[in-house]
């Protein structure tokens, strides 16, 4: 359990459970059905509604298990429903973008890959992969049946590796091994907050900090997003034009060729050796990142 002073072992309960069935079917055809009953979806709650019906939810729990033999504390009760999860913990913040880091992992493992193939770090990878390429592009049929037995073939050699206990509370996996103290003192200070009004203005400078980096990343998507619009909005009539221009000829072109030879030149031009590059970025990225945004107009 997690405490102001770090995790503490209460206790430990060993439990034996033995599931059994007795049709597997049916219990493959649960995991198509909804997780909440027809009216929920029918007639969905709003996210006010949703969280006043937990707090209650929470309250008559915590009630009728002070009453029971031997009493539950309220806080054990709120502990175990995750009550509040919704209050702000750096600790948990940095659990959560690691487990985002860890999902996106594989995308940027394949990232990484591509590169290394347009590099030409590994010749013999480069040329075969090509020839892959090529093979798929005469053939797009072989497409989506080559990537689906790729995931079920994945799927049965990570059959081995399975987890072979069943899930618990992960220390390293919430941060909780070695947190700051002033992180679990931050986390489990009240609403409002109790604390001097010095250690206030030490966390909030900190969120401060933390903030700044969040709006500076979402002022970035938005630039990127507001450059996309400006392709077609004639701010800029110059742009604009030679991007329509553009547009015109690719069209004719896409006719007049046959896709499957476009994207094959596509590919053998991403992918040509380092020594055909250039160091300086692409035509089509300059004149991306000439387009105007609303950044300029924010005060």
């Amino acid at each position: 359990m997690l405490h102001p002073t770090g995790v503490k072992k209460m206790g430990e309960i060993q439990l034996a459970i033995r599931f059994s069935l007795a049709n597997m079917g049916n219990v493959l055809h649960m995991y198509m059905w909804p997780l909440l009953p027809k009216m929920h979806y029918l007639q969905p709650l709003s996210v006010n509604q949703v969280e006043s019906l937990r707090y209650q939810a929470s309250n008559v729990v915590a009630a009728r298990l002070s009453r029971a033999e031997p009493p539950l504390g309220r806080e054990v009760v709120e502990y175990m429903l995750d009550n509040d999860t919704h209050i702000f913990s750096m600790r948990r913040s940095k659990a959560n973008f690691f487990r985002l880091v860890s999902v996106l992992s594989g995308v940027i493992a394949m990232g990484r890959t591509l590169e290394m193939l347009r590099s030409w770090q590994k010749p013999v990878y480069s040329v075969l992969f090509l020839m892959v390429f090529l093979v798929l592009v005469a053939y797009p049929e072989l497409i989506l049946p080559s990537i689906l037995l790729y995931i079920a073939f994945l799927g049965l050699c990570r059959y081995r590796g399975r987890p072979r206990h069943p899930v618990h509370m992960d220390i390293r996996l919430s941060h909780a091994e070695t947190p700051y103290p002033d992180e679990l003192d931050e986390e489990f200070d009240t609403f409002p907050s109790t604390r001097s009004n010095e250690m206030v203005r030490m966390r909030y400078d900190r969120l401060r900090s933390v903030a700044g980096r969040i709006q500076t990343v979402v002022g970035d998507l938005a630039t990127q997003g507001e450059r996309l619009q400006a392709l077609l909005s004639w701010r800029d009539p110059r742009a604009t034009f030679l991007f329509v221009l553009l547009c015109l000829f690719a069209a004719i072109g896409f006719y007049a060729v046959p896709f499957r030879v476009v994207v094959a030149l596509w590919g053998l031009y991403g992918f040509r050796p380092p020594k055909f590059r250039s160091k300086l970025p692409s035509p089509a990225l300059s004149f991306f990142r000439r387009l105007p945004t609303n950044a300029d107009s924010l005060l």
